[in-house]
Order: structure tokens, then C-alpha cells, then sequence
């Protein structure tokens, strides 16, 4: 019997879900991420010292009723308590017998898959405001948990519904794991395994604490990636649909269609709308919201040099790297995986494979963006701006796009490069950025420091030329290295 990987990470959220049992009231919490992050593991890690009950809403069908939710959470309800099995008339009846069980004494009551076991009943919320005001909050010791992927359910819902503001006590919203927590992974082998090979994992999986719980180091990362990806039986070979069906149900086409348009790299709102022929309304903007919201996208507003104040131009970045993955690798050649059939020997043979890892490598930098401040020295309080930047081209100036940009209270600028190659940086580097930095054209007031970031090293004469103020080895912000 295989053992459990120990829990890892979400610090931060379990001491914000401790600061709950110094209260004297009960508490209502909403915990919220994208599907896979590990939101119920994170509240059974938390439960542990107390006496816990879990109920999960079951994944609905096109012969689910409102009915068979209900009849299931009165069999979850009657295992769980050791009490007889009483028939589900209403949602009200059994909430009123979970109320039974945990009137006194400290309890942890998680409700999971909320929108699964209740976006079928109109009812369904009613009854749980209504359990919560009369019964539930008599138990001062009482944290009722509310889980679910991050979607417009939800939102519209719960978290903006009159009928449970003011009630909620936390709410958490579950992001990817750091890169020193995703080493944690690799286990006791980590330290022989490189960096180059870690990244390029998460080149896929991100920091998805599921698909993390599948690395066997025992595998180079190309097989790990062939095993998850491209064999009949893969985990990560049909999660895409289980995701987009889960949260946006029948419009997931629309959202599918706005993802593969922004697989291939940044795009503004008004190039996304012209691509998709759908004007530039508030049916996109809905749209990008609910996909930046449910963690698949960012927005990466841009701004303005000369005051350091953000400008309404943004791009929309696809940052989930397991969707861009699936877009560019698993979509296309689903049938040849589902018989066991993918016809390439090597992964790096896949059309377009370095520019897409250097995609996904810069989502993996952004997302740990800190680490590049703290090894430069740079202090909160001192950066005015930062985020990757572009300008458009004008009469004046030509179009610019920079990784990443650090705008400094000091007018200092430090134009950071990402590198993901399987060999040292050569010196051409030194003009790609030399290039950049005289389309950036900032204000004569500005110092310009760049800044090389690199996973596998860079040659001699990248390092003896002295054009870069700072050469960062984000291998290290995996953890310690030492062999």
C-alpha cells in the first residue's frame, strides 16, 4: 500500500484558519482555487486535532437531479455520524439532523464541491442561510467550511449574494505552490536531480499539488511528462475537459477558443475580440474575468515610465501552464493517445517546443517573481512598478516588450531576460537585450541595469563581457542545491 505524500506548504493559510479558533463565535468560511490546488487536503490538515465531517457534493451529469445531491449527502451524513439513515426530503431537514451532531464542542463541518451540490436547486442556499442564522451558529466553536473550484457560481452566489454577506468570516482563494515548496516533491532524491529537469516538470504542471503528487524520481522528467501527458491513462490527458465542464459548463467552447488564442502568447482585449469576432463588450470582458478569477489567466497592465503610474494598456497572459500544455500537445494528438499510439520518440521533436517551455518558464519566474527581487536587493517600499511591459509602436517610438521590468523609486530600471535552454547562454543574448532596452527609450533621467535570469548556466564571455548588472541561476529559488 502506497504511503501519502506528507503535507506540503499553505502556511499561510492554515494560520489564517488557526486565528479562527481564538474567536468566540462561529465562523463561515468560503475557500476557493482552481481544481486540483488542494483546498480539501489544506482543510483536513487543519482539522486534524478535532472532530471533523466532510461532505462532498458529486460531480453532476445530464441525469443528476436536485434529488440524488440530497439523498447522497443524507447517506455521507448518516456514515459519518453512525446514525440512521433517514430519507432526504429537504435540504432544511437535513441540515437541521447535521445540527444535531454538532450543536457543542469545537467541530470543523466542510462542505465540498458546493456548486456541485447545490447549483442544481435553487433552494439549496435558502436552506443553508437559514440553517446557518437559526442553528448552526449556536455553536460558538463551529467553522462551517464552504469549498469549490473558483467559478461564477460562486461568485455570484455566495461571495457577492446579499444573503450571506456580513456572514463570512475568511476567504481564501488557493494559488500554485512556490517553487522551494514544489522541490519538496523530488523527496529525499531532489538534491540529485537538476534543476533543468525540475523545471521542465513544471514546465507542465505547474505548482498543482495533485499533479505534483505523480513525480516518481526514479523517471527522467521527459518520461514523467510521457507518463502523465501521452499514455491511454494519463492524468493529465483529459483534466482540460474535466475543468472547463466543471466551471463553465455550456460555454466552455467560448472559453476554450479564448485560452488557445492566448497559448500562443500575450494579447490585448481588443486583438482577442477582433480574432474571436466578438466585439470589445462586456460579454469578453465577463468572459477574461472568469478565466483570470478561476486562475488560468492574468492581466498585466502595463505603465508609464515617466510617472511610474500604471497605463490603461494590459495583455492577458495564459498562466496556467498545464492549460497551455494541453492546448499545444495533448488537444492535438488526443486520439493517438487514447491508443496508445504518440508517435514522437522525443519531446523536444514536438512543433514549436522551445518557445512554448520558454513560455512556460516565464509564468513559473512571474509567479516567483520575489525571489528575482530579493536577489537584487530590491525592497518593497522602493519599487514603484513591476510586471512584464510593452509599449505599443508609435510614430515616436517602436514597439517594446520586456519580460520583466522593475521600475525603482530611484529611477532605475532593471530590464530582466529569461532563458530556458538546454545549454549554457550563449552571447547573443547581449544583443536580443541591447536591442530591447533602445526600442524601451525611457526618460533621460533613468539607469538601465539588466538583468539575465537562466536555469542552466551562461558561457564565458556572457559573464566576462560585464553587460549585465546581475546574472540570477533561478534553479536556487527551488531550494538548496548542494549536492
Amino acid at each position: 500500500m502506497s504511503m501519502r505524500l506528507p503535507f506540503i506548504g499553505r502556511k499561510q493559510e492554515l494560520n489564517e484558519l488557526s486565528e479562527l479558533l481564538e474567536k468566540k463565535t462561529a465562523s463561515l468560511v468560503v475557500i476557493q482555487g482552481r481544481r486540483r490546488i488542494g483546498k480539501s487536503r489544506l482543510v483536513e490538515e487543519f482539522a486534524k486535532p478535532y472532530t471533523f465531517y466532510q461532505f462532498s457534493g458529486n460531480p453532476p451529469t445530464t441525469e443528476t437531479t436536485t434529488q440524488w445531491q440530497l439523498d447522497e449527502f443524507a447517506r455521507q451524513l448518516s456514515r459519518q455520524t453512525k446514525t440512521p439513515l433517514i430519507a432526504a426530503d429537504s435540504w432544511g431537514n437535513q441540515f437541521y439532523l447535521l445540527y444535531q451532531q454538532i450543536k457543542a464542542g469545537r467541530v470543523i463541518v466542510l462542505f465540498d464541491e458546493i456548486s456541485w451540490m447545490g447549483s442544481k436547486d435553487p433552494e439549496f442556499l435558502g436552506h443553508l442561510k437559514t440553517a446557518w442564522d437559526i442553528y448552526f451558529k449556536k455553536n460558538p466553536e463551529l467553522i462551517l467550511i464552504l469549498c469549490g473550484s473558483v467559478s461564477p457560481w460562486i461568485e455570484k452566489n455566495i461571495l457577492s449574494s446579499t444573503g450571506f454577506v456580513g456572514r463570512l468570516s475568511l476567504r481564501l482563494t488557493l494559488e500554485e505552490l512556490s517553487l522551494s515548496e514544489c522541490n519538496q516533491f523530488w523527496l529525499q532524491n531532489g538534491d540529485y536531480i537538476s534543476p533543468y529537469q525540475k523545471f521542465k516538470v513544471l514546465a507542465v504542471t505547474g505548482g498543482v499539488p495533485r499533479y505534483l503528487e505523480e513525480i516518481k524520481t526514479s523517471l527522467s522528467a521527459e518520461d514523467t511528462i510521457r507518463n502523465l501527458c501521452f499514455t491511454k491513462n494519463g492524468l493529465l490527458v483529459h483534466e482540460f475537459n474535466d475543468i472547463f465542464s466543471d466551471l463553465f459548463s455550456r460555454r466552455t467552447p467560448t472559453y476554450k477558443r479564448i485560452v488557445e488564442l492566448l497559448a500562443n502568447g500575450s494579447m490585448e482585449i481588443k486583438d482577442i475580440g477582433e480574432a474571436l469576432d466578438l466585439a470589445q463588450s462586456g460579454a469578453l470582458s465577463e468572459y477574461l474575468d472568469d478565466l483570470i478569477k478561476s486562475g488560468f489567466v492574468e492581466r498585466d497592465y502595463t505603465w508609464l515610465l515617466s510617472s511610474g503610474k500604471s497605463s490603461r494598456l494590459s495583455h492577458f497572459r495564459l498562466s496556467d501552464n498545464y492549460i497551455r500544455f494541453y492546448l499545444k500537445y495533448i488537444d492535438p494528438h488526443l486520439m493517438k493517445i487514447e491508443k496508445n499510439d504518440f508517435a514522437y520518440s522525443s519531446l523536444s521533436a514536438l512543433p514549436g517546443w522551445n518557445s512554448i517551455m520558454g513560455l512556460q518558464f516565464e509564468n513559473l519566474v512571474l509567479r516567483n517573481r520575489n525571489y528575482i527581487k530579493e536577489a537584487l536587493g530590491l525592497a518593497s517600499q522602493d519599487i514603484e512598478s513591476n510586471n512584464p511591459f510593452f509599449q505599443r509602436m508609435t510614430k515616436k517610438h517602436p514597439g517594446c516588450q520586456i519580460d520583466y521590468l522593475i521600475q525603482t523609486r530611484f529611477n532605475i530600471l532593471y530590464v530582466c531576460e529569461f532563458k530556458f535552454l538546454k545549454d549554457a547562454v550563449g552571447k547573443g543574448v547581449i544583443n536580443e537585450v541591447q536591442q530591447k532596452i533602445a526600442r524601451l527609450a525611457p526618460p533621460k533621467r533613468f539607469s538601465i541595469l539588466p538583468v539575465l535570469v537562466h536555469v542552466n548556466g551562461v558561457s564565458q564571455e556572457v559573464v566576462k563581457s560585464g553587460f549585465f548588472a546581475k546574472i540570477i541561476d533561478f534553479g536556487n529559488a527551488l531550494g538548496d542545491q548542494s549536492r
